[in-house]
């Protein structure tokens, strides 16, 4: 049970939240320490309200009620927030760029993508991983492409600009560690998307950092990227966890700038998929990606920012197949050493529990708990 924690242990500040059963039941925020799991709700109600606060690390080593060890703790987990909007990055890496082309000009479809590939790679004719978006060398790129008709709303959000951020799902819709993860029934290429996610307050301050599944259906979003939104937003199509890790003398931006993370699907079929993603390799520093998220919007609950992904697997699954999707029963396990691991099974949104707990429900139960001030 240890491999859920970072490489470090608990020496980090970490913040997590579990849903308590008995007299306390409803969803509790705790903190993971050397010691066990210590609720800490009593001095603050929401994982929001913590990130908010003036001193967030003072208020996440109140002493709190220990409910258990970690390992007890574990089958309890939740998403590690609860009222900050859910918001994602998309196309901040090459590949990634590459591979949205791939699918807006194969229509969706994956028998397509191998041909596509090729006919892109020679069509672009520039190491676009080298292209700083925005800049003098990204606008010649844009003009030359525009001439020829090769320009795409994904090269104009990979080297443009304006980064593309879009919600992800809404506010406390996110699932945690364990639990089931959604695709649609209708989708046959679909793929994890394994992510650094930060954590920003409310004035736009990045506070910490944890993991993220931003799932994503590869066939609806190529038939056009107007569709992102069923592409991306399905029942718990989200996960995040296992913990926030927050910014202090053990964990800082440049951890973050700097993050490798490891992907690895391990199927019902004994197919095994293995994956990395390396920040350091994306085109636009996470705090550019928080304040373009937040120049012209407010979030006065904060917001957590999943910054997209390296990893886009194409490795046939079957003989004689056409690249990766899911099957149902699919194992995936996403780590990084600071962050520690997320791992969640798929199955299709329709056969998992519908989302039925939001804000309102989590407003009345912490009152009936005495836990709103």
């Amino acid at each position: 049970m240890n491999d859920i924690l970072p490489e470090d242990g608990t020496a980090g500040t970490l913040i997590g939240r579990v849903w308590r059963k008995g007299a306390a039941a409803g969803p509790s925020v705790v903190a993971v320490r050397a010691e066990g799991v210590f609720d800490i709700t009593a001095a603050v109600p929401t994982v929001a309200d913590l990130c908010n606060s003036a001193d967030p690390l003072s208020l996440a080593r109140s002493p709190g009620e220990r409910i258990g060890s970690l390992e007890e703790i574990i089958p309890s987990l939740l998403a590690p927030i609860d009222l900050q909007a859910i918001k994602a990055a998309g196309v901040t890496f090459a590949v990634s760029l590459l591979e949205r082309l791939i699918e807006e000009h194969a229509k969706g479809d994956p028998a397509r993508a191998e041909t596509v590939r090729g006919e892109l790679n020679s069509i672009i004719g520039a190491d676009v991983s080298t292209i700083k978006p925005g800049s003098p060398e990204a606008e010649a790129l844009k003009k030359s492409l525009m001439a020829r008709g090769a320009w795409s709303p994904y090269l104009e959000v990979g080297i443009g600009p304006y980064a593309e951020i879009f919600t992800k799902a809404p506010a406390m819709a996110a699932v945690g560690y364990g639990a089931e993860i959604g695709i649609r029934a209708d989708s046959d290429w679909n793929n994890p998307e394994p992510e650094v996610t930060l954590v920003v307050n409310a004035k736009g301050t990045i506070v910490g950092a944890t993991l993220g599944n931003d799932v994503n259906l590869r066939d609806i979003e190529g038939r056009s990227a107007l569709l992102l939104g069923i592409a991306k937003d399905n029942n718990a199509s989200c996960a995040l966890g296992p913990f926030i890790r927050l910014f202090d003398q053990t964990f800082a931006l440049d951890d973050v700038r700097k993050a490798k993370v490891e992907l690895e699907v391990t199927g019902p079929d004994q197919f095994r998929l293995r994956g990395q993603s390396d920040l350091s390799k994306i085109s636009r520093d996470p705090t550019n990606l928080a304040a373009q998220a937040m120049k012209t919007h407010q979030y006065p609950d904060g917001m957590v920012l999943m910054t997209g992904t390296l990893f886009a697997p194409t490795e046939p699954r079957t003989k004689g197949g056409t690249g990766f999707t899911h099957m149902v029963g699919d194992q995936v396990s996403i780590r990084s050493p600071k962050l520690g691991t997320l791992t969640n099974r798929v199955n299709h949104c329709d056969k998992i529990l519908p989302w039925t707990f939001g804000v309102g429900a989590l407003m009345r139960n912490l009152a009936s708990r005495g836990l709103l001030r």
